[in-house]
């Protein structure tokens, strides 16, 4: 078992990765059951593929469970569905010593770490994340949240896990599109400090979706040590340290206000495009080579991600883009910073980016597509 440490100034806890460890879930989180039930919140998909395995094992080892079912999708990162997990919780008699299990994707794991932290001013959970996004990006890190009217994420809170627990073997029951989605996330590792490991990526992509257990074991225990070392260095994004993890976010989550948040674009799949356009728009601006965008977009299109809005079915105009970028959580004093690069493994926060600009920018490149 691959074993990884977040540590945080007032707490840290463990991330276990293992092939088969759905099934013998049960021996690790006995301790955290205390002799009680164990809540768990999952979806619709998960309870069709995964669920029966994790389940059985927490059975196996004694652990009574009643379970809570979402509708698969974004649309289930609501204040409608809160309401009634929150609701449910409560009728469950859930303790603030309890540890809720989120058993999902991030969707899954954002609005069960946000209920977890409002019922009774914050409970205990766990997350065992089922999606590749979710096992080497928002299952680690703590950050929780819905979705509103205004866009994504915006309503929410820093609440950390218990315990995370990461099997790579589930990946095997994923579609090869959400596969990809999770893989713009590994990517994303290697284009922020990392030029090794995206070469690693990028020699390694055919074999990562052939299944290669080895390398997939690889890519997520690499990619969830390099998230554990920056949000140890800056658990609540103050230092502008974390804020390089939203590298492609800016751009992507106003591609994916514009598709509406649904299956259209898939949340991994607005990334990658955001990351493409983020490394032309830094050639545009004279930090980075043409080259080094270039090879940043090669892998995501190798991968079968879109690195560009005629790709990623997008059909606004720039200042519309940019209008849903306003909205954008990381806004301060007025101005909106975007994670720019000087080339691979070079990504930097600017904070003197022209929106005028960005809308010009993103006309010319609907314009060379069409």
């Amino acid at each position: 078992m691959k074993q990884i440490t977040v540590e945080l100034s007032e707490s840290s806890y463990a991330v276990q990765i293992e092939s088969g460890l759905l099934s013998r879930a049960g021996d690790l989180l006995a301790r955290h059951a205390r002799g009680r039930r164990m809540l768990v919140v999952t979806d619709s998909n998960v309870v069709t593929h995964v669920a029966r395995d994790f389940l059985g094992g927490l059975n196996a080892a004694g652990i009574d469970t009643v379970v809570h079912t979402l509708p698969a999708g974004e649309a289930s990162k609501s204040w409608e569905q809160l309401s009634v997990l929150v609701d449910w919780l409560l009728a469950n008699h859930v303790e603030r010593s309890d540890h809720i299990i989120a058993l999902g994707g991030g969707v899954v794991g954002d609005i069960t770490g946000f209920a977890a932290h409002i019922v009774k001013r914050g409970c205990n959970f766990i997350q065992v994340p089922t999606t590749l996004l979710a096992q080497v990006d928002s299952s680690v890190g703590g950050k929780t949240a819905i979705n509103t009217a205004a866009g994504k994420n915006l309503v929410g809170a820093f609440h950390q896990p218990s315990l995370v627990l990461i099997d790579p073997d589930v990946l095997q029951s994923l579609p090869r599109r959400e596969l990809a989605a999770g893989f713009a996330e590994v990517v994303k590792y290697g284009l922020i400090d990392d030029p090794e490991f995206f070469d690693y990526c990028d020699v390694n992509v055919q074999a990562f979706f052939d299944g290669d257990s080895g390398v997939r074991a690889y890519a997520i225990a690499h990619s969830v040590q390099s998230k554990a070392r920056i949000v140890a260095a800056d658990e609540r994004e103050l230092t502008g340290t974390r804020a390089l993890l939203n590298l492609g976010h800016t751009f992507g989550h106003a591609l994916e206000a514009d598709t509406g948040y649904s299956s259209k674009l898939l949340h991994g799949e607005a990334v990658a495009a955001g990351m493409a356009l983020a490394f032309r728009y830094s050639v545009r601006r004279g930090h980075c080579s043409v080259d080094d965008a270039a090879r940043a977009a090669s892998v995501l299109h190798k991968a079968g991600l879109p690195t560009t809005l005629n790709e990623a079915g997008v059909t606004a105009g720039g200042a519309e883009l940019v209008e849903h970028m306003l909205h954008d959580k990381k806004k301060a004093g007025g101005t909106l910073p975007f994670l720019l690069a000087n080339g691979i493994g070079q990504t930097f926060l600017a904070k003197d980016v022209d929106l005028a600009d960005v809308a010009s920018f993103l006309d010319e490149e609907a314009q060379s597509q069409s």
